[in-house]
């Protein structure tokens, strides 16, 4: 690694020292983190195989979120190895090419989930505003398509951040603030011009992210204004409470990503404030989406009591 007057040329090694201001307790963060990543991957993976086996959820609705359970699946992958290493271990030093691989994964995946969560509300709204035409409309191939238009989509708006980052080649620290390699935390460390970077990384994320958003909400409108003309009572809560789950998930993503967006280029949040919550936002929704939905869903729950009473009785 080449360094002049403090500047790095073109390092080979990068520094997370995770919550910067508790340091001191990260060994201590580690345990709860640790149990949220546990939650997650066992609620994912109870999920996918639930849906994979019960014919009854083969319905559009839960093979998106089959596909959201294996996106927040490889969210935990990619962020919790190197967070608890460098909480429990002190294992602070990453290759620089591999934080802009796990860099990459992170807001592919962040926008794969942002994606998904928008073909969900698309799915509740032929649902409900028209009935009739759901099945013919959401056929298995129109859902191949779509869950494989918002993967290309991501991978090639996410995949270009790397190849920016790494067109920097004076950086002035190597030490990230930050438990993982996150776009702007990493931007912060350059010494050279580094604008398209920024405005890169706002593009993406109002091109996704916002995007979805936008989206998303014009179908709640819609979903709604047709919820809200059914005669009778009981119709109209049963048509609801059909969305319910999707939108405590929705609402769960959305708050935490704008917070972490805005907080990290506009906020004056002490830095292990906005890290912690950078985490949380991480981790939280994966450990929580398998738990609405098996709440929420009559089949999720018996076959999970079924496994249950199985695993009792073979004791």
């Amino acid at each position: 690694m080449g360094s002049t007057n403090m500047s790095y040329l073109n390092p080979k090694t990068v520094i997370l020292i995770g919550i910067p201001g508790l340091e001191h307790v990260q060994f201590w963060i580690g345990f709860p983190f640790f149990s949220v990543c546990l939650v997650a991957l066992l609620g994912n993976i109870v999920l996918i195989i639930i849906i994979a086996t019960e014919r009854s959820l083969h319905q559009p609705m839960y093979i998106l979120l089959a596909v959201l359970a294996a996106t927040d699946l490889g969210l935990c992958v990619a962020i919790a190895p190197k967070m608890l290493a460098i909480f429990w271990f002190g294992s602070y030093s990453m290759a620089f090419d591999a934080c802009l691989t796990q860099l990459f994964f992170i807001h592919a995946l962040q926008g794969m989930e942002s994606g998904i969560l928008l073909a969900m509300a698309f799915d509740r709204y032929i649902a409900i505003c028209d009935p009739l035409r759901h099945a013919s409309i959401l056929t298995p191939l129109f859902l191949v398509q779509m869950v494989l238009m918002v993967a290309i989509r991501t991978t090639v708006l996410v995949g270009i951040l790397p190849i920016l980052l790494k067109r920097l080649q004076i950086f002035q620290s190597v030490v990230i603030a930050h438990s993982y390699c996150e776009h702007m935390a990493v931007v912060k460390l350059a010494a050279e011009d580094a604008h398209i970077n920024k405005s890169y990384g706002l593009f993406v994320a109002f091109a996704i992210l916002g995007f979805d958003l936008i989206f998303v909400f014009i179908s709640y409108i819609l979903i709604f204004r047709a919820v809200s003309h059914l005669p009778r009572k009981e119709a109209r809560l049963k048509a609801f409470n059909t969305c319910t789950s999707h939108i405590v998930i929705f609402l769960e993503f959305y708050i935490l990503a704008f917070f972490s967006f805005f907080s990290h280029r506009f906020g004056h949040v002490s830095p292990y404030t906005h890290i912690f919550l950078s985490t949380i936002y991480l981790l939280v929704p994966p450990a929580l989406n398998p738990i609405v939905y098996g709440v929420k869903t009559m089949e999720i729950r018996k076959r999970v009591a079924q496994i249950c009473i199985m695993k009792h009785d073979s004791r």
